[in-house]
């Protein structure tokens, strides 16, 4: 006996979205988020954490009740030891504290100032309020840990350009890179934007949020190459478009549910990961916007050639560049 179970469709597969006609539009929207994510960093610039200025942060814990932060602000700030800031985290029991980088004495190294200033606030804290894990970054440590992260990013852009080009052809390498930078710098500007806290983590996202990214374009631009192909008759703009619907569903679809993902860990997660999970929830947006409208207008642009090896079919019908018309009429070819 046999059985047919029919999939549930969340996406239409049929769709015809004029996106190569609408092309000016996109990447204005991208050209200005990327202007006012420049205006944010130049001006605002980034609120960067223990990792990459240095300085101690710690993280506190009611035993009983929840952390009066205001009280606990007074009494940090009679320390005397500069600039001391404190986060409520959770429910209100727990609380991240980040002191500043303390300046070194004639008596005392970086690290030891660094260590008695952190003495006085686990001092000022109370009775009721344990400590539970102290991590302390030095400023050398801080700048070197800085570079290697500007580094990281570039050179994974770098790799991800030599790949497509070697996969492809140089103009689809420009426009992965152009679409991938967008991604990048928006999300970077959001930070600046929101004020998060922008360290190791982050780092971590953005360079995750590349090659997530990358592989949405990849597939795009894969489909593109078939067509490419298959089509060679076929006006450029049509086939971007035709392109970029046979692949919409499954961009569209891979992007919510690795999205539902990233937000249960930015809901319920901790603080730790809170900065890590608004990147890649943040970035798989942007990143999917991206794939779907501003990579392959970027072809057009670059002229993307037409001389791909293979035999030439003619351009399908109406009819036939949808669902099981279009399967059909390309596989008798």
């Amino acid at each position: 006996m046999r059985f047919l179970f029919k999939g549930v469709d969340f996406f239409p597969h049929d769709t015809r979205w004029k996106i190569i006609e609408r092309r000016y539009i996109f990447i204005g929207l991208s050209w200005v988020l990327a202007v006012l994510s420049a205006v944010l960093l130049l001006t605002r610039g980034l609120n960067y954490g223990v990792d990459f200025k240095g300085g101690s942060l710690i993280e506190v814990q009611a035993k009983s009740g929840a952390i009066d932060i205001g009280d606990l602000r007074v009494r940090l700030d009679k320390l005397g030891i500069g600039d001391v800031q404190v986060q409520a985290v959770g429910t209100g029991n727990e609380a991240l504290i980040r002191v500043a980088q303390q300046v070194p004495t004639k008596d005392l190294n970086e690290e030891k100032v660094q260590a008695a200033a952190n003495e006085k606030v686990k001092g000022a804290l109370g009775e009721n309020i344990d400590v539970r894990r102290i991590e302390v970054v030095g400023p050398t440590v801080s700048a070197e840990l800085k570079r290697t992260g500007v580094v990281a990013v570039i050179a994974s852009m770098f790799g991800i350009l030599l790949y497509v080009w070697f996969r492809f052809e140089w103009q689809f390498a420009v426009a992965a890179i152009l679409a991938l930078s967008h991604d990048v710098f928006i999300t970077v500007g959001m930070f600046s934007l929101l004020w998060y806290e922008f360290d190791l983590s982050v780092v971590a996202a953005i360079l995750t949020l590349a090659g997530y990214s990358i592989n949405d374009t990849v597939v795009v631009f894969d489909r593109i190459r078939e067509n490419l192909r298959r089509y060679k008759r076929m006006p450029l703009m049509e086939l971007l478009n035709l392109s970029i619907n046979e692949t919409l569903s499954r961009t569209v679809l891979t992007s919510v549910t690795t999205a539902l993902a990233v937000l249960a860990l930015y809901i319920f997660g901790t603080a730790v990961i809170h900065g890590f999970s608004f990147a890649m929830l943040f970035g798989i947006v942007i990143g999917t916007y991206s794939s779907i409208f501003v990579a392959a207008p970027f072809l057009l642009l670059f002229g993307v050639k037409r001389d791909w090896s293979g035999p030439a079919v003619k351009s399908p019908s109406k009819s036939d560049t949808t669902g099981k018309g279009r399967r059909e009429n390309v596989a008798s070819k």
